[in-house]
């Protein structure tokens, strides 16, 4: 027969854990709005679109929110977070033929800037706010 456990004692969480859980749900938080501001803006080009750039802004949510903890002074390597998450998110888009003319450069730089507006967007808006709570504290 096998014994059951004792019950374990409640332990106080230590500052640590706490500070760690903090920061775990700062990560989710700006992730989380990073990508509900991309995929709100990018919902009149269609559902795809809009699930495209919410996964896209959750990404660049979590790098961003790691990018701030590890220097939050560096404007340059925020810019090109947001570049490198706008290729990535150019990546998965179909491109025109080279072929069809005069009007497949057109058509080009349309496609990517209805792809890369609701990532500025977010950035923008996640900055913003983190902004706007920073200003507010004591």
């Amino acid at each position: 027969m096998i014994a059951p456990e004792p019950p374990r004692p409640v332990v106080a969480p230590s500052p640590a854990t706490d500070s760690r859980d903090r920061l775990r749900r700062l990560s989710v938080g700006w992730a989380c709005l990073a990508g509900l501001t991309a995929g709100l803006c990018s919902l009149p080009f269609g559902l795809e679109m809009a699930v495209r750039s919410c996964g896209c802004g959750l990404f660049y949510g979590l790098l961003a929110f790691h990018l701030e903890r590890v220097d939050s002074n560096d404007s340059h390597l925020r810019a090109g977070l947001v570049g490198a998450v706008c290729g990535l998110r150019s990546l998965g888009m179909s491109l025109p033929s080279p072929l069809a003319g005069a009007d497949a450069l057109a058509v080009l730089v349309l496609d990517l800037l209805i792809g890369w507006l609701p990532l500025i967007g977010s950035a923008l808006v996640l900055y913003g706010t983190q902004r706007m709570f920073s200003a507010s504290r004591p």
